[in-house]
């Protein structure tokens, strides 16, 4: 069978993310080549910040090798528990994801208005909800705490609303080579180990394969996508790309914190018990950051907030005096410490959980203000030089 300690299968789960990035990997020069072809190159717009015109779409290889990915996954006998009969979750995935991308190529190639695009959005979700995919059960951590059953319609809305939130949050972010499949990386990184540690405490519990092989495809479709996409990049990943990064860190979180039961944990876990929400309010932190400061920012000018600007935090890093590397790599920081943050406290103690988080949190921060610091530097030194 394959099983790890403990009913963890670490190695199919290794598999299907090698074999995610290797198939992305290759099918991603093959779509460059394509567009380069036809002469889809995406053009300089004013709130750009590379400098060539560059092939988009990134995001057919990308859904293409998750794609395959998961039919790997369900041939495993280790992995067959995340798959029908036993859960409708997989499937639910694979469509959304095809409407999430499909819509997302329409746009790269001819632009949809922001109205179409979030319809399109919408009934990407709508289908992952309808097919299987949604919360069932909200856990509120009130009192002695409280888990509500959502009905149908309750459930497909906030599924809904969870996931065109994070789908426009990646795709807001995606604005420098490298760093939205770096971000979704490593979020998908983060709920893969807080999965891995379910499976490890629970001995398989078979609720948490479904997050398991999301994670794990995501890590890997980003994991083969960034060759091509870090700094110079050769393709971008386009809207359709971005999309599904934020559509597939929406299942993998409703798949782990949809399910949140007192009989996971135990009463007296409180910080174990709503992990699975922490884990993911912190992974996709930093863009949903972004995200509402942008909204903030555009409808205080009366602006629509699809507007697009160049007052996004990796604009505001490139005008510290940042390189575009270097924001890129900052980001990465940050979404590392807030994501596997919150995974530590379901990992280790409390007490080295804290310590851990202040210490990272402190090494971020130098790191995000070091261009200001050289500056204060130079500014008093420079006299005596």
């Amino acid at each position: 069978m394959g099983i790890g300690v403990s009913g963890v299968p670490l190695r199919e789960l290794g598999l299907v993310l090698l074999v995610a990035a290797a198939v992305t990997f290759l099918l991603t020069g093959v779509v460059r080549s394509v567009m380069v072809r036809t002469g889809r190159v995406a053009e300089i717009r004013q709130r750009d910040v590379h400098t060539q015109p560059t092939p988009s779409a990134g995001g057919l290889a990308m859904y293409s090798g998750f794609a395959v990915a998961v039919f790997l996954a369900s041939q495993l006998p280790a992995l067959t528990r995340g798959f029908m009969p036993v859960t409708p979750e997989m499937n639910a995935v694979l469509w959304s994801g095809l409407v999430i991308v499909v819509v997302g190529v329409i746009d790269d190639i001819y632009e949809l208005d922001a109205i179409t695009k979030l319809i399109g959005q919408v009934l990407g979700a709508l289908v992952m909800s309808l097919l299987g995919l949604s919360w069932n059960l909200l856990y509120l951590p009130v009192g002695d705490g409280t888990t509500v059953v959502l009905d149908q319609v309750q459930a497909t809305i906030l599924t809904v609303l969870v996931t065109v939130t994070l789908v426009n949050a990646i795709n807001f972010v995606d604005g420098l080579d490298g760093l939205a499949a770096g971000l979704g990386m490593i979020a998908g990184l983060a709920i893969l180990v807080f999965s891995l540690t379910v499976l490890h405490d629970q001995g398989g519990a078979v609720s948490a394969y479904p997050p398991a092989i999301i994670s794990a495809g995501l890590v890997g479709i980003c994991l083969g996508f960034l060759p091509h996409n870090f700094e110079p990049s050769r393709i971008f990943m386009g809207d359709s790309g971005a999309m599904l990064i934020g559509l597939l860190l929406a299942a993998a979180s409703t798949s782990a914190s949809g399910k949140i039961t007192m009989s996971l944990y135990g009463a007296g876990d409180l910080i174990a018990l709503i992990s699975p929400v922490i884990v993911v309010l912190a992974a996709v932190a930093v863009p949903m950051l972004d995200l509402v400061m942008a909204v903030v920012r555009r409808l205080s000018r009366g602006q629509s907030p699809f507007a697009a600007d160049r007052m996004h935090l990796h604009h505001r890093l490139l005008a510290m005096g940042h390189s575009h590397r270097r924001v890129v790599l900052v980001l990465y920081l940050w979404v590392s410490v807030a994501a596997f943050g919150a995974v530590s406290f379901s990992i280790v103690p409390a007490r080295w959980a804290v310590t851990g988080c202040l210490v990272t949190l402190a090494i971020a921060l130098l790191v995000t203000f070091v261009p200001w610091l050289r500056r204060r530097i130079g500014g008093e030194t420079a006299p005596r030089g």
